[in-house]
């Protein structure tokens, strides 16, 4: 039970980052390699504080590490946490799945005439 509230509390934290339109974008971007936040931070209109808490909340859920060189920070994706929330989607999808088909079977077998 423990397991699950923690790997419950992992995936809240990556729904809540991912939640917001622009930190979707950053995923998004990160996808095709690691960026500074300037050049993150470059095609929204918004001030590069408010971009950072942005970066912070998605440093936090674990979908994005950061590293400083000098003074340029850059942001790296961390997949696997991307991976937690296909493997929560995947169990999810074949369940209802699972329910479905069932609920076809009470329909079809509802509908059958009786002798």
């Amino acid at each position: 039970m423990l397991g699950h509230m923690a790997g419950s509390a992992v995936l809240d934290d990556v729904f809540a980052a991912l939640a917001d339109p622009t930190r979707r974008a950053v995923i998004h971007r990160l996808g095709r390699g690691p960026a500074t936040v300037r050049e993150l931070a470059e095609p929204f209109p918004i001030t590069l504080p408010s971009f950072m808490r942005h970066v912070r909340v998605l440093e936090a859920s674990g979908l994005i590490s950061t590293a400083k060189s000098g003074r340029a920070r850059t942001c790296t994706l961390r997949p696997e946490e991307l991976e937690a929330v296909s493997d929560w989607l995947a169990a999810e999808r074949d369940l209802w799945r699972g329910r479905t088909d069932r609920l076809e079977a009470f329909v079809t077998n509802a509908q059958e005439p009786r002798p």
